[in-house]
């Protein structure tokens, strides 16, 4: 898609997911940075509603730069108002992790929902900051002063590393923001007035989401959520330009169902059959590594996300995968305490739910297939099937990771 693009903009999380994409240079997992920074012609912005590893970020980029792609002030621009993960955010997730024990979110341990708190107590330190040094220190120190009485006291985190006295030091922290930091200021500006400038000269601009909507912090499977507002309808307020409206949402929906991390999943396939779609679909965590948790299309929760993604239409993702089904699973309803419901429900009731499993003939290998007329009868009987049943048109089938293996259907 980026490729009708002017312009790509993240616009919330961090970097806890990964969107892996494969094209003639090779294969690149991308957690920060939008994807049309491998498209030579394409600007990407890194919008306010994100928030940073500065570290994660040197090392994408020096990653992306090793293969031969070009990142500089032109193609790469970065709010000012972005907020910034530091170490102390990583270390803070790692042992609320560890202190819930078996009752853990799951989270990636990328300190993002203590970085998301610490911006909403106006805690945290923003891009813009490492454009005044000077007085960066005095602001990180009270900061750090601040944090070492959760991370001390309420943790009893000791210090580990050379600098003493405190588990949160502000001179490690200011030599870490220095070496990292330094090497983000080119890329620093005001998105807002760039957004706004490119949107009124007619250039084209897609908000990238990092997150499906049942992860988002407000309307997903709280409190097994991101720490961000996932949702198309953020799109503006994270990339820095409130006042622009979306033209078109496209949902991004996979033929079949995945999960990283904890909480309630219906459909979820356990032992040989779960291994099977997982090997088949090559379900592992972009960001982790963690095998995902896979199952069958779950029709309930689909029907929700396209509402709440305000969709117009859908790009079907790894239709290729369900190859390997004579007879192809599909959760058309749940059962909640013997009631048969359609909806996608929340809290107790969703953890209650059981899924209803209706089969769908099989259609084989259609990795080939690059138009609607060369997919098989019945694989275009699955896609009318998710068509009906979630209310929303599909555009686009994708039947391999390469950019070229996909089908337009209109």
């Amino acid at each position: 898609l980026s490729e009708n693009y002017d312009i790509v903009v993240r616009y919330q999380g961090g970097n806890n997911a990964g969107h892996t994409v494969v094209n003639e240079k090779g294969k690149f997992i991308l957690n920060l940075l939008p994807s049309g920074i491998l498209r030579e012609t394409t600007v990407n912005v890194i919008g306010n509603g994100v928030v940073i590893d500065l570290e994660h970020l040197y090392n994408e980029c020096a990653r992306l730069r090793e293969a031969g792609v070009s990142i500089t002030p032109a193609n790469l621009k970065i709010s000012s108002r972005a907020t910034i993960c530091l170490p102390y955010h990583k270390l803070q997730d790692i042992m609320e992790e560890e202190r819930l024990a078996d009752k853990k979110f799951g989270s990636t341990r990328r300190g993002i929902a203590p970085v998301y708190a610490d911006k909403y107590m106006k805690k945290a330190l923003r891009m813009e900051d490492l454009l005044h040094m000077d007085s960066l220190y005095e602001k990180l120190r009270d900061i750090v002063e601040w944090k070492n009485l959760l991370v001390e006291k309420g943790y009893g985190h000791e210090a580990v590393t050379g600098y003493k006295h405190e588990a949160v030091n502000v001179d490690e922290l200011m030599d870490w923001i220095k070496i990292y930091g330094s090497a983000a200021v080119p890329y620093i500006c005001d998105v807002t007035e760039y957004l706004t400038d490119a949107a009124e000269c007619g250039r084209s601009i897609m908000f990238e989401a990092q997150l499906g909507a049942l992860r988002d912090i407000d309307f997903g499977i709280y409190p097994y959520t991101s720490s961000s507002n996932t949702l198309a309808a953020y799109a503006p307020i994270g990339a820095g330009v409130p006042g622009l409206k979306l033209d078109e949402t496209v949902g991004i929906m996979k033929a079949y169902s995945s999960c990283v991390g904890e909480g309630p999943f219906t459909v979820e396939l356990f032992g040989e059959e779960g291994e099977k779609l997982r090997r088949a679909g090559a379900e592992y965590g972009a960001a982790t590594g963690r095998p995902r948790r896979v199952g069958p299309v779950d029709i309930p929760a689909s029907r929700y996300g396209v509402r709440v993604q305000g969709a117009d239409y859908i790009a079907l993702t790894k239709m290729d995968v369900l190859g390997i089904y004579d007879k192809i699973p599909v959760c058309v309803a749940y059962d909640i305490d013997g009631e048969i419901t359609r909806s996608f429900p929340t809290g107790e009731r969703l953890n209650r739910a059981k899924p209803i499993i209706e089969y769908l003939p099989g259609f084989g290998d259609i990795s080939a297939c690059r138009k609607p007329e060369e997919l098989p009868a019945a694989a275009r009987g699955y896609i009318s099937f998710l068509e009906k049943e979630v209310g929303c048109p599909i555009k686009y089938v994708s039947v391999g990771a390469e950019r070229d293996e996909y089908v337009q259907m209109f």
